[in-house]
């Protein structure tokens, strides 16, 4: 498997520690373990993860929410939410900020693992169908400035 980077935002300690056991004993490793939106948005510009796992109540000034907005306009990187929160307007709020995936707190080893598997997977194919997409585009306009000519 690829040692995948994480960075783990959480605001709990306990649960930050928990889930960076269970994470390096899957192989994955964990670049940092913050507890404010602030320096989830600083980590994840400076560590360049493949993966964010981020509550959506953080410490200090900034959500899990406007954070995940903020990196996402800086950074292509999936985001994953980490909640206990089931209202529907945190579930809209959550949808709305464009991450891949949302786990519901309390979630055991397994469903941690495979949401960050399908998450990465996702991503990985949506970059994918993205570079595809603006290579049939760059085509189109090379053909249509390009004319073949008729004899």
């Amino acid at each position: 498997m690829e040692k995948f980077k994480i960075l783990i935002a959480e605001d709990e300690k306990i649960i930050s520690l928990d889930i960076k056991r269970i994470l390096e004993k899957s192989g994955y490793k964990i670049v940092s373990i913050v507890n404010n939106g602030v320096d989830a948005i600083i980590k994840a510009e400076r560590e360049k993860p493949d993966l964010i796992l981020m509550d959506i109540k953080l410490d200090g000034a900034i959500n899990g929410i406007e954070a995940s907005k903020i990196i996402l306009e800086k950074l292509n990187v999936p985001i994953v939410f980490l909640t206990a929160l089931t209202d529907n307007e945190t579930l809209q709020n959550a949808k709305l900020s464009g991450t891949c995936e949302y786990l519901l707190k309390p979630f055991d080893e397994r469903s941690l693992y495979s949401t960050i598997e399908m998450a990465l997977y996702k991503f990985k194919v949506d970059m994918e169908l993205k570079k595809k997409s603006e290579e049939l585009e760059e085509e189109k306009e090379m053909l249509q400035s390009h004319p073949l000519e008729k004899k």
